[in-house]
Formats: C-alpha cells, sequence, structure tokens
C-alpha cells in the first residue's frame, strides 16, 4: 500500500497496523480574545481535548504543530509540557491540519507513536487591532512570487481570479455564489461558538463593499482569535477513552501549485487530487458521506472544493449550493458550525473543520444544530478538507463512526 492508505475499508486490522481513532477534541477559548497570547490558546485548547479524551497526559509521545514560532513543535511542546519522540511542523497553510492528520495516522498505525496531539492557536485579530501585524496578504516579493507582486496580486486576487474563470467557464453566478455565504451564516446561528449569528440574504452579499472582483466582503473569511486540538490515539488506547472513537478510515494529500501560470485549471483544485486518495483508501464513495467540513476562506472555495471532491461535476457546483443544500438539514450539510465565513478564522483553519466533524459524528453539536441522517441516526460518515495558499495545497481526511 502507498502511504496514507493504511487504514483499509471497514477498520479491518492487518497484520503490524493498527486503527487510529480520534479521541479527544476541543476549541479554544475564541472570536475575541484581546487579552490572551497564542500559547495561552494553545494550552487552553490542550488540556481541553485531553480532557475530552479521558486519558493522562502520560500517553501523549507525538506531537504536531505549525504556525507559531520558528520552532513551532518544539517551542509549544516546551510551553505544554511535553517531551515527544514524535513531531511533525509540516506547514502548507489551511490544509495543514488535515496534511499532519496524515502523517500522524501512518505514524501511529506503523508503531512510532501511540498518542499524537494536534494542536493550534492564533491571536491574527488581537494583533491586527494592536498592531502587532499588518493585514498585507501579497506574501512577499521573494521567490516565485516576485514575478506577480508587482502587479498587485494578493492572496484574495488570486481567489477573486479563480472564481472569475468559473463564472466565465461554467455559467456559475454571483448569486449561487452569495448562496455559501447566506447558508454558513445559517448554520452559524445555532452555533454559540460562532463570531457572527445574524443571518444575511444574498442580496446583503452582493450589495456589500467590494475587496477583489467577484468578492464583496461577506464572500470573504472573517477575521479572529482562537485554538483548538485533536488527540489521534492508536486502537490500544480505545477501551480508555472517555467517549466513542471517531475513526481515521483515509486520507489524501495534494499539492498543486505556487505561481498562477503554473496553475493547469483555475477551476480545478488540488481536492480534486486529495478526496480521491481519500476516499478510495476509505473505501466509501462521496454519496455516502453525511456531513462535509470544508475550507471556506472565501465562498468559491467552497463549491469547487465540493465540485473536486466528486459531490457534484465540474461546473455543476453553482446549481449544487441552491436550494438549502448546505444547510445542517439540508441534503449535504456543509460547515455545519458556520465555518470560515461566519464562526471563526484565525489563521490556518483546517483543524477547526476536523473538531467540528467530530463532534457531529459524537452527536455532540446540540439540539439546535446536530446533523441526523434522514432516517433520524446520527451521521456515520464525514470528511473534512483543508486548503492552503490560493489552492497551492489540500488534504482531505474520511472520518467514520465505525
Amino acid at each position: 500500500m502507498t502511504s496514507g492508505s493504511r487504514i483499509p475499508a471497514g477498520n479491518r486490522k492487518v497484520a503490524g497496523v493498527r486503527k487510529v481513532a480520534v479521541a479527544g477534541v476541543a476549541l479554544s477559548d475564541g472570536g475575541r480574545v484581546d487579552g490572551a497570547t497564542p500559547y495561552t490558546l494553545h494550552a487552553q485548547a490542550a488540556r481541553r481535548a485531553l480532557a475530552d479524551s479521558g486519558l493522562d497526559r502520560s500517553v501523549i509521545d507525538g506531537f504536531a504543530s505549525a504556525g507559531l514560532g520558528t520552532l513551532a513543535p518544539v517551542e509549544v511542546a516546551e510551553y505544554l509540557g511535553l517531551r515527544p519522540t514524535w513531531v511533525d511542523s509540516t506547514s502548507v497553510g489551511g490544509a495543514t491540519w488535515e496534511v499532519l492528520t496524515a502523517h500522524a495516522v501512518d505514524a501511529i498505525a506503523a508503531g512510532h507513536a501511540n498518542a499524537v496531539l494536534l494542536v493550534y492557536g492564533s491571536t491574527a485579530r488581537a494583533d491586527l487591532k494592536a498592531g502587532r501585524r499588518t493585514a498585507n496578504l501579497s506574501f512577499g516579493t521573494r521567490g516565485p512570487l516576485q514575478f506577480e507582486a508587482p502587479y498587485g496580486h494578493t492572496l484574495i486576487a488570486k481567489y477573486a481570479m479563480a472564481a472569475r474563470r468559473h463564472m466565465h467557464q461554467y455559467g456559475t453566478t454571483l448569486e449561487q455564489l452569495a448562496q455559501v455565504a447566506v447558508q454558513a451564516r445559517a448554520n452559524a446561528a445555532a452555533n454559540p461558538d460562532a463570531m457572527y449569528r445574524d443571518p444575511i440574504t444574498v442580496d446583503e452579499v452582493l450589495d456589500g463593499p467590494m475587496i477583489a472582483d467577484p468578492f464583496t466582503k461577506l464572500h470573504c473569511c472573517i477575521r479572529s482569535d482562537g485554538g483548538c486540538a485533536v488527540l489521534l490515539v492508536a486502537e490500544d488506547h480505545v477501551p480508555d477513552l472517555a467517549k466513542p472513537p471517531v475513526w481515521v478510515l483515509g486520507s489524501g494529500t495534494a499539492v498543486s501549485h505556487t505561481t498562477m501560470s503554473e496553475w493547469d485549471d483555475f477551476t480545478v483544485s488540488p481536492a480534486a487530487v486529495s478526496g480521491r486518495l481519500a476516499f478510495a483508501r476509505a473505501g466509501v464513495r462521496p454519496s455516502e458521506i453525511d456531513l462535509a467540513e470544508i475550507y471556506d476562506a472565501f465562498t468559491y472555495m467552497t463549491l469547487v472544493t465540493l465540485e473536486d471532491l466528486g459531490f457534484c461535476a465540474k461546473g455543476e457546483g453553482g446549481a449544487f449550493v441552491e436550494g438549502g443544500r448546505l444547510l445542517r438539514d439540508g441534503a449535504l450539510p456543509v460547515n455545519t458550525d458556520g465555518g470560515g465565513l461566519a464562526a471563526c478564522h484565525p489563521g490556518m483553519r483546517g483543524l477547526f473543520l476536523l473538531v467540528e466533524a467530530v463532534r457531529q459524528l459524537r452527536g455532540e453539536a446540540g439540539q439546535d444544530r446536530q446533523v441526523h441522517r434522514r432516517d433520524g441516526r446520527l451521521p456515520q460518515l464525514a470528511v473534512a478538507s483543508g486548503t492552503g495558499g490560493w489552492f497551492c495545497s489540500s488534504g482531505t481526511v474520511v472520518l467514520g463512526r465505525e
């Protein structure tokens, strides 16, 4: 088998390979936390995830972190009082946490670690408000990006170009893109942790201030503070868990481009590769998935990722997101916490996707926002798909109750 394919369909154990479960998940304080540091949020999330698992911290022998400091996993592990023997800090933008999950699952399955803690925390909003960072999204002028920077190619401009191409090629409309924002806000309405919970309309999205054509303000993710943590463990620890396990059934990773001129097709994201790999390794089809948590820094990301994961055909994403399909009680609930468009977006949001997926599969989302299948049962399968850069990277993880 190739890397990342070691959790076979049905979780049947094969010689020398261990199944991997999500043991604990948690959020730190979030939204607006002006008095906290990123280290504070890391620690809050880590403690809460460990408490959620019911395990003792002594079981943790693996650690993954990214986005903070030059030596992220070393600095944060020291702050948390951990001395892991397996570490990873692979950083590929918003897809980082799905990629790190894939790495951690392989390490646990192979016996290189027994329990890996993934933790993230950021005070992006507080730092900007306090003048400790800028909102510059040009990503520097060295390396390949130096050839685009003189033309004002910010991150949002790259996404806007891709969206315009999809609109031109497939007839996708602004109203369809706006539907993604409207439904994300509706999903956030019952989430007490979401920053923005008031309903919005398509007209309000379309009439907002222009940020980068075709994106008005409400097409874009919010800026927040926040952190979260996920604890992955070998099947040996499952009998000791405080809650039923959620199994990692399969994962896939892929990278695409940095320079826009090297992107073969603006309407295809690397999720087309990572998703295909994840579903194949999990032994499930997109049609079997009960809910999807998708990186949504901009509305177009949700639409094109749904296409690339195979929930609809290429070019049909616009029609697919209409009619309330993405709502909690829709045909395919997507970003059930409100996503980056409404709930939180402190930076590399990919780990939040996994937290929400696990809570939904456990049935812990709460009466007003818990997803149920048409037969009334709790969801059985979920997918979390993160995107990094400007469709530069992708990581997809399939999770299941059984």
